[in-house]
């Protein structure tokens, strides 16, 4: 089973690629279609995005994914916006509907990842058959996990934190971060793109192991039909 871990990045997509006896590999990929036709459009998909958007209110993955970082860390998940947010051709506008519907303006933070919510969204509304292998992931909720509990000790931005989390990828895959980063020299992305697109395929590994939770129950669906929860 292919297994993907993906990460949104200023160039677009960034995917990890598990195949059944071959090495981790990375790509970066202009769109969402783009990396699940160009992956394998049979493989699981980790993905750092928020699905199954609400009508209105915080979901209850995000609250119980805030529960799990505690204080230090609970700041890094931030509401996912109204699905009638998707519309909004501006910031402006999109605040204007997030205060009708939810009585608060949206953040600078969800308004910037706006068009990927906006793409995965309308991806999943065109397959609908992909529903069952494309998770939502969080990165933060994921390393906690993974490091046994509670939200790691640093930002993700730091030294220190850039630090942490390489320490529990080199558990798993040893030897495996420097090669990708030549492979991906000259790409449009971020090192934090990279760790957090690990803690999406350690995830997606986790799901095909049967070892994964989903926080926010696992049948949640939105009024689309899209899942509603985070994979862990």
């Amino acid at each position: 089973m292919t297994l993907v871990g993906v990460d949104g990045c200023h160039g677009g997509w960034l995917a990890l690629i598990s195949r059944p006896q071959r090495p981790v590999d990375a790509h970066v990929y202009g769109s969402f279609a783009e990396v699940v036709a160009k992956v394998n459009s049979m493989a699981h998909f980790g993905v750092d995005i928020p699905m199954g958007l609400p009508d209105f209110g915080a979901r209850t993955c995000e609250l119980e994914a805030r529960q799990r970082l505690g204080r230090a860390r609970k700041s890094s998940v931030f509401p996912a916006p109204p699905k009638e947010c998707l519309s909004a051709q501006s910031y402006e506008q999109a605040c204007q509907i997030c205060y009708r519907i939810d009585g608060k303006k949206m953040s600078r933070q969800a308004y910037g990842i706006l068009p990927k919510i906006r793409e995965v969204d309308r991806y999943l509304a065109r397959h609908a058959e992909a529903r069952r292998r494309i998770a939502e992931v969080h990165p933060e909720v994921s390393f906690a996990t993974w490091q046994g509990g509670g939200g790691l000790t640093h930002g993700k931005k730091t030294a220190a934190g850039k630090l942490e989390r390489r320490a529990l990828i080199e558990q798993l895959w040893p030897d495996t971060m420097d090669r990708l980063r030549v492979a991906l020299r000259g790409h449009d992305y971020l090192l934090d793109d990279l760790h957090d697109a690990f803690a999406a395929l350690w995830s997606t590994r986790r799901w095909l192991h049967g070892e994964a939770e989903v926080l926010g129950g696992g049948s949640k669906m939105d009024r689309s039909g899209r899942p509603s929860g985070i994979l862990v």
